[in-house]
């Protein structure tokens, strides 16, 4: 990608938004916005760019994600969240696998229709409390016992925060499991490039015309530039000013300085700010 002076945000058509850590900060209370994140969303629909939730949310439905950031005031539908779940099972039904289910409690009515009998696989998610060992131990039994293990994480992120700090995210678990089976797990979520292709898909517009606003430099980042898309990091969420292990572009690594609040995007003579 060429030099990063804004005058290339004149030809945005979309924006893909991370949520956790960009709208709001999650929490065992629900969560709290983060200031200015509603207003944000509100202009941003009313400049006429059009607008993806891409997320990782692995703790709770689509629907119930939805009405939980309508209640702090996001004026969002389902159909405006690109979200894992969905999308394993898409894949779980394309190739005739039967889950073993590793996820948080309130995940599991999105596989209502799969057939979870005598599992050939082990989907992994943010189970959050429910990684216990024995749960993770089950989940390795049942990888190291198949004749071709299938292991699929719902994302791959390090950690995300909350409202009371920092939290070990679906990642840490997915790498155990993969070192315990010497296997590697299939990433359905960020930074998966065929998720965000997904997510563009929805959204109905080019890479080359679409901006990625999250927190996670390699998983919202380095994601989205996979896919030809620029892409923003924000000072909010898990945000920290020397990320170990990165793997984005020079332009990423200088764009994601800029606040998510400051950011000024060119848009038929229209500025949000």
């Amino acid at each position: 990608m060429a030099g990063w002076g804004w005058g290339w945000a004149r030809a945005v058509r979309g924006l893909l938004l991370d949520v956790s850590g960009v709208l709001y900060d999650s929490g065992a209370d629900g969560g709290a916005p983060i200031a200015g994140s509603a207003e944000a969303v509100r202009r941003i629909k009313a400049s006429g760019l059009k607008l993806q939730l891409c997320t990782n949310e692995t703790q709770a439905t689509r629907a119930d994600f939805v009405r939980k950031l309508r209640a702090m005031g996001f004026d969002v539908s389902v159909a405006e969240v690109t979200a894992p779940a969905p999308a394993a099972c898409r894949l779980l039904q394309e190739r005739g696998l039967r889950p073993h289910l590793l996820v948080h409690h309130d995940l599991v009515p999105e596989f209502a229709e799969i057939d979870k009998t005598n599992p050939n696989c082990v989907v992994l998610g943010d189970a959050a409390e429910h990684f216990t060992y024995a749960n993770l131990n089950e989940a390795f039994r049942l990888l190291i016992g198949m004749e071709k293990p299938v292991l699929i994480s719902l994302g791959k992120g390090r950690y995300y925060k909350e409202t009371d700090g920092l939290k070990l995210d679906v990642g840490a678990y997915m790498k155990a499991l993969e070192y315990a089976c010497d296997i590697e797990a299939e990433v359905v979520g960020k930074p998966a490039k065929s998720f965000f292709e997904s997510a563009l898909a929805e959204l109905g517009v080019p890479a080359e015309q679409a901006v990625m606003i999250g927190d996670d430099i390699v998983s919202d980042v380095g994601g989205a530039q996979q896919c030809g898309m620029r892409a923003l990091q924000v000072r909010t969420g898990k945000y920290r000013a020397a990320p170990h292990g990165s793997s984005v572009s020079g332009e990423g690594k200088r764009l994601h300085q800029h606040e998510f609040s400051l950011i000024r995007l060119h848009h038929d003579n229209r500025v949000l700010e």
